[in-house]
């Protein structure tokens, strides 16, 4: 049985989601985040040294990251229909969606979170304004460009296919959720702006399996 340990208002969703895209059986073991820090309870630990989530076991197997676990659950189990045809053009351009989602869009993402809560953050008095200016400036001059320049280059992405691997839903669409919910989030996609990503968001919302999901995990926003 696949055991999917799922922090709340987490990447660990995404597993979820996938799970009932194939149709697997699998139990939840949940964790609640800090409700001061939103960090992740130090239980997780117990199950991997980062204690982060999402991680799954299967068997014997305990398996992080949410790349890894996509890929690996759609390969082992998927018989298919969540992964072009190996050695294809779509394989290729599915596997790139699939490291970019991590690797590339979400950094600046996180960036934009930091700096965002640095604002906001209780300081004395004296430090106060010095700490906003410099999260000010820091958005204004290379974190808000950097998230410009992803999401100009996702919308134009789409404008090749309908889904991030080619012309069906792939594993790939699974796991480019979660920085574009957090782009709707804080920075800056929306419909006027990024039609075509906004329409991708509404297309993956109205999935069955998304919303079963969403139904098994519990309540699902990201975090601000």
């Amino acid at each position: 049985m696949i055991t999917v340990h799922h922090l709340n208002h987490s990447r660990s969703q995404r597993i979820l989601w996938l799970l009932e895209e194939l149709g697997l059986p699998y139990e939840i073991r949940r964790y609640e985040r800090d409700p001061r820090t939103l960090l992740a309870p130090p239980e997780l630990r117990q199950v991997h040294p980062l204690g982060k989530s999402p991680v799954i076991t299967d068997g014997e197997l305990t398996l992080a990251e949410s790349g890894a676990i996509v890929e690996y659950l759609a390969d082992r189990y998927g018989e298919g229909r969540l992964l072009p045809a190996p050695g294809t053009r779509d394989r290729l351009r599915c596997t790139y969606w699939l490291h970019y989602a991590e690797g590339s869009a979400m950094p600046p993402l996180l960036l934009k979170l930091v700096f965002s809560r640095l604002a906001k953050s209780p300081a004395p008095f004296f430090v106060r304004p010095l700490l906003r200016s410099i999260a000010a400036k820091t958005q204004r001059v290379f974190v808000d460009p950097q998230l410009k320049t992803h999401l100009e280059y996702l919308e134009g992405a789409l404008a090749e296919s309908p889904w991030f691997g080619g012309d069906r839903f792939t594993a790939a669409d699974i796991q480019m959720s979660f920085p574009l919910e957090a782009a709707a989030s804080r920075a800056g996609l929306t419909e006027a702006a990024y039609p075509r990503l906004w329409g991708f968001l509404q297309r993956i919302h109205a999935r069955p399996a998304y919303r079963r999901a969403l139904e098994q995990g519990g309540p699902y926003g990201v975090v601000e």
